[in-house]
């Protein structure tokens, strides 16, 4: 049986727990959540964290890109969207007075989804590639979640006010995408973000938590609200093994085009100070770490970049001390793109991840010595080939350095699997596991079959 309808049945199962006809999850309007949950799963062609989310009336699945850092919701309207509950957000309407909106317009064309008169405009992006961004209406439209009470998921809620933004497929918004997405799901700082949204909604702390999955038929999880987050096997609450540091803010975003620094970022960054590798410094200039008065340096989070990408000073001294710190009696191949050190696997042992007992770990070292973000070898070397594995960070190039912003570090997909982190928006901090793996658990076992 192939692998591709082994994935599929895996949504279909996901989509009949969100399905409102599923006797045992009835949409309640007075039952008020402490928690919501939704799948996360990677695609295997592009290496994008995916999720689906029921919208509309009637309710159709949506496949969305995680954006961690995303300014808003935006789906392409432009095609095959259909829905009797769609409204336009007119300008001065509550809904604009949550969006980064740049203006109020009117639309040429004929009135439909995403083209409307006097609505309030925002840019959505397509932050996968930098190269897209255009105008599109605020809308609103009803939208069906699971709630979760932390252990597995329980009844399903209605949000009948989900505010998002329109693209269109004129413009490509859709380019280099995965398969069949939609547009993108974003969690970041802004009112209009998904975490800010159902909080008001729901009346729970603006909080959130992803834990995503190496595997792609595998889901991992996002969780909004409050705690606990249980995995099996044991019941583990990972809440309760969380080491904390504080989120920082960058007054410019980073992660689109230059006139989008309109608005502030709606990024996650966090404070840096050294980085260690098998208790080592890495040599490196410490001005690049802090955030400077034009929103250039720091460290953040994403999930649109698949592995952490390195300012080219830093990299060239991160790659040599790792080599160093790894030895001589391990055989260095010709690297493979995008990846600038590479080994023969089998010169490292039979076992990945951390079973690779010879990788060295890699500290990021935040607030103090006492807190420190370990990276180990699941989260450092990618197996690329069955001869060869490379060390999963990648220096800054074109793409990066073309933006508006240039971050010194950006921690990537691969270096957050199997990592549980909690963004706390009301205390401005960070919560973060390290491996889950040290604990016994992935973020593949969360239960999503109700009870």
């Amino acid at each position: 049986m192939s692998s591709s309808f082994h994935i599929l049945l895996l949504f279909c199962s996901i989509l009949f727990l969100l399905s409102p006809s599923n006797a045992n999850s009835k949409t309640l309007s007075s039952f008020k959540p402490k928690a919501l949950v939704l799948p996360i799963i990677k695609d295997s062609n592009t290496s994008q964290y995916i999720t689906y989310v029921n919208q509309r009336t009637p309710l159709v699945p949506v496949k969305y890109t995680l954006d961690l850092g995303g300014q808003f919701p935006w789906v392409d309207t432009d095609i095959g969207y259909v829905s009797s509950t769609y409204k336009p957000a007119h300008c001065g309407s509550a809904q604009c007075s949550i969006a980064p909106t740049v203006r109020c317009g009117d639309c040429s064309s004929t009135q439909s989804p995403g083209c409307n008169n006097k609505t309030c405009r925002v840019l959505p992006d397509n932050t996968i590639d930098l190269r897209i961004m255009n105008s599109g209406e605020v809308a609103i439209d009803i939208l069906s979640i699971q709630s979760t009470d932390g252990s597995n998921p329980t009844k399903l809620v209605t949000f009948s006010n989900f505010v998002f933004g329109c693209g269109s497929s004129i413009l490509q918004m859709l380019d280099n995408l995965a398969n069949d997405v939609k547009g993108m799901v974003g969690l970041g700082r802004l009112r209009m973000g998904l975490p800010s949204q159902f909080s008001s909604a729901f009346n729970f702390p603006k909080k959130f938590a992803i834990c995503l999955s190496p595997s792609t038929t595998s889901n991992g999880v996002v969780f909004f609200g409050n705690s606990p987050y249980v995995f099996h096997p044991g019941n583990i609450d990972i809440s309760q093994k969380l080491t904390y540091t504080p989120l920082l803010r960058n007054l410019f975003i980073t992660a689109s085009f230059p006139f989008s620094k309109l608005f502030p970022s709606s990024e996650y960054f966090i404070g840096v100070k050294s980085i260690k590798i098998n208790g080592n410094i890495v040599p490196l200039n410490t001005s690049l770490l802090k955030i400077d008065n034009k929103g250039i340096g720091g460290t953040k989070i994403s999930t649109v970049n698949p592995y952490t990408v390195l300012e080219p000073s830093i990299y060239k001294s991160f790659i040599e001390v790792f080599a160093k710190q790894l030895g001589k009696d391990f055989t260095k191949v010709a690297p493979i793109a995008p990846f600038g050190l590479c080994y023969n696997s089998k010169s490292l042992g039979t076992g990945t991840g951390i079973g690779m007992g010879c990788v060295p770990p890699i500290d990021l070292v935040l607030q103090n010595e006492d807190v420190v973000w370990r990276i180990l070898g699941e989260n450092s070397m990618v197996k690329v080939s069955n001869e060869v594995v490379c060390l999963g960070f990648v220096v800054a190039t074109a793409r990066e350095e073309s933006g508006p912003r240039m971050t010194s570090i950006i921690i990537g997909g691969h270096q957050l699997e199997d990592n549980l982190l909690q963004f706390d928006l009301d205390s401005n901090r960070l919560g973060f596991s390290s491996s889950l793996l040290l604990k016994q658990t992935t973020c593949s076992n969360f239960n999503f079959t109700s009870n």
